[in-house]
């Protein structure tokens, strides 16, 4: 679900509007998280590894599915779902900031549900600042920054800065190459790739 400047400006509005739907429910930002881990999966799987009821599960599938973001990839029973790769940047209004919403971002907005310090990060910060704490995240298990760094260029607590560290470390080790050192903080952006000429 790559997005380039070819694309018809509704199909693009449609994305970033479904994109908009994983950010704002953990449940589904978690369901897609799961869907992009055993890349293909059937509601049953859904059900007995997410813990959810059959009519959630469906529910929640379903929405994916129609939101673009989810395919199924066999129709035969059980149907096997799989997601579509999102890596949708968003500029800020004032175009001062970008932010590459990947499935690593919204990995981390379905941790959410099961995460205090992800969540109370996200009320105080929003997902943006999340964005912005998970590339700080990468440089941090990379070597590169400490959260005393993070906390005087982010304006906020090193107590803060070091919870959130920690909460989102699972997700780079996930998502992100960690033993890449040597990229500095200004050259990654929010995917956790190398900017630049390639």
């Amino acid at each position: 679900m790559s997005r380039t400047s070819n694309r018809a400006d509704g199909d693009i509005v449609q994305d970033f509007l479904s994109v908009a739907d994983l950010l704002e429910e953990p449940q589904l930002a978690q369901l897609y998280a799961y869907l992009a881990r055993e890349r293909e999966a059937t509601v049953q799987d859904v059900m007995d590894d997410l813990e959810l009821a059959q009519g959630t599960a469906y529910s929640y599938v379903n929405r994916l599915v129609d939101a673009g973001v989810v395919d199924v990839t066999d129709d035969e029973q059980p149907r096997r779902y799989a997601v579509r790769e999102i890596d949708l940047t968003v500029t800020t209004a004032a175009g001062d900031r970008e932010y590459t919403i990947t499935p690593a971002l919204i990995d981390a907005v379905g941790r959410r549900e099961t995460d205090a310090d992800i969540d109370i990060y996200i009320d105080r910060h929003g997902v943006a600042g999340l964005a912005t704490a998970l590339t700080y995240a990468v440089a941090r298990e990379r070597g590169e920054v400490t959260h005393r760094l993070m906390a005087e260029d982010l304006n906020i607590s090193p107590l803060a800065a070091e919870m959130i560290l920690q909460a989102l470390r699972p997700v780079v080790h996930e998502h992100y190459d960690t033993e890449e050192a040597g990229t500095g903080l200004d050259e990654l952006d929010i995917d956790g790739n190398e900017t630049g000429d390639a």
